[in-house]
């Protein structure tokens, strides 16, 4: 008799964070359950909102969304965005795929499909994280850019310069839910970024799609933002200052060498050759030494490497 093989699991555990969220919160509760991929349970927790988040949340999940969302209530201080992210990769079951929603965005129904396609390619132990393009809108939803395409091919060295890993277009393996599990982000960047780094200092695999995968409000209350202005970006970077972008890089490559066990051998020697850069010279013979040390854009990475040259 032949034996029918076992399709491996393609559950997804998807993770979402309510902060006085209830004006956009139902749009992508619906976007989620129009998912062409219908194995998902959605894990949830309420950041301490003053609105009506909670109990709207409640009731898809006694409604349209019964049976497929668990409220995760282990702790109900504020712990901001990246905390209350953090606690929940922390905290769910192990799963095959773990993907991060936002409360304000909308995916379109094919999201999960495209992610667990391109990722279910890819060696199941070796820590894998995709992200994608998305729709940039105004409040009302209407469109006025799609979010830049990939300049430069994802890896360890533009991962420690510039976050591509926008949070809800996020699918992550076991492997890399593994590497985030009891290991929040270090100070001052998110969930998204961290989980870049980790799976990318792990040797692990970055797929970005030039699909739009969502469409990405943009309104007054986001954590974040985006803009693929050139203009705006580089005014942004430049009320900033060095110090703040450089305390970030620091903090990241310092965190990072904090946990070896989890680092590649090339990824182990770029750390602690920036941790080790501390006059002039040594910070160019770095530069030169990793040229691959850069940013999507040309202008962007010679302003990042003159702050990476004379920053105190």
């Amino acid at each position: 008799m032949t034996q029918k093989r076992t399709e491996p699991s393609s559950q997804v555990a998807i993770l979402l964070s309510l902060y006085n969220g209830e004006a956009y919160l139902d749009a992508q509760l619906t976007s989620i359950l129009a998912q062409t991929h219908p194995d998902w349970t959605l894990y949830w927790r309420d950041d301490a909102s003053s609105d009506f988040s909670r109990s709207r949340m409640q009731a898809f999940a006694q409604g349209p969304g019964q049976g497929r969302c668990i409220e995760i209530t282990s702790r109900q201080e504020r712990l901001g965005v990246a905390g209350s992210y953090a606690h929940l990769l922390d905290v769910v079951p192990s799963t095959p795929y773990v993907a991060f929603a936002d409360q304000d965005d909308i995916w379109e129904p094919q999201k999960l499909e495209w992610a667990l396609d391109t990722v279910a390619r890819c060696p199941s132990h070796k820590p894998t994280l995709y992200c994608a393009r998305q729709y940039l809108t105004n409040a009302d939803l209407v469109i006025f850019q799609e979010s830049a395409p990939l300049r430069r091919k994802p890896n360890f060295p533009t991962a420690l310069t510039q976050n591509i890993a926008t949070g809800h277009t996020v699918l992550l393996n076991a492997a890399t839910h593994t590497l985030l599990r009891n290991n929040p982000p270090p100070p001052s960047i998110l969930h998204d970024w961290w989980a870049y780094l980790l799976t990318a200092a792990a040797g692990g695999e970055v797929i970005f799609d030039s699909r739009c995968v969502s469409y990405y409000r943009q309104h007054a209350h986001n954590t974040i933002g985006a803009t693929d202005s050139f203009i705006k970006r580089g005014w942004a970077a430049c009320r900033r200052g060095p110090k703040v972008f450089m305390t970030i890089f620091r903090s990241n490559v310092t965190h990072l060498l904090n946990q070896p066990e989890n680092l590649s051998p090339p990824a182990l020697r770029l750390l602690k050759a920036i941790a080790a850069a501390r006059t002039f010279p040594a910070r160019l013979r770095t530069l030169f030494r990793y040229s691959s040390l850069r940013r999507q854009r040309f202008s962007e990475t010679v302003v990042f490497r003159l702050w990476f040259l004379f920053s105190r």
